[in-house]
Formats: C-alpha cells, sequence, structure tokens
C-alpha cells in the first residue's frame, strides 16, 4: 500500500528549507518512490511543510526514507506523520 508523509515545519524554518531544497528534491527524484509531492502552504503562500505520496509496501520503508530526506537531517520538521494511503480518485 502506499504510504503519505505529512511534514509540519518548525516555525520560523523556512531558511532552513530553502537551503535544503534543491538536496530534497533530488533526495526525492532518485529515491523512485515519490509518486508525487509538493509544500504545504499557509493562507498567504509561504511553504509550511511538505506533503509526499510514497510507492512503498510497507511502513519501515517510507519510515527510512523520511529519515534520509535532507530535510528531515537539516532539523526542519516538527513533525512527521506516516499513514498508508488508498488512491480512490485520479
Amino acid at each position: 500500500m502506499p504510504h503519505i508523509l505529512i511534514c509540519k515545519d518548525k516555525p520560523g524554518h523556512l531558511e532552513v528549507r530553502k537551503a535544503n531544497r534543491d538536496a530534497h528534491l533530488a533526495y526525492a527524484e532518485q529515491s523512485g518512490l515519490v509518486i508525487f509531492g509538493g509544500p504545504m502552504t499557509d493562507e498567504g503562500g509561504a511553504m509550511i511543510g511538505s506533503v509526499l505520496v510514497l510507492d512503498t509496501e510497507d511502513r519501515a520503508r517510507a519510515e527510512d526514507f523520511a529519515a534520509g530526506d535532507p530535510y528531515a537531517r537539516a532539523g526542519l520538521f516538527e513533525s512527521v506523520e506516516i499513514r498508508g494511503f488508498r488512491k480512490v480518485f485520479g
């Protein structure tokens, strides 16, 4: 079953996000696991987190991906939620 990652940034860490964005995007692409993803935004359009849907068969692989993400290694996230996901639409 695919897994969804919901990652919320620590307040005031936009510069950490910007500094690690290229490494994060390269990591996501090179993993071969990301079905789709992108930043969550606040009402003003500022990036405040990430949502990724991963093509993983088990939670352990999603956890490994999350732990290795350059954003996570840089200390960007306040929280990371991993849930199973079942596609119905699209």
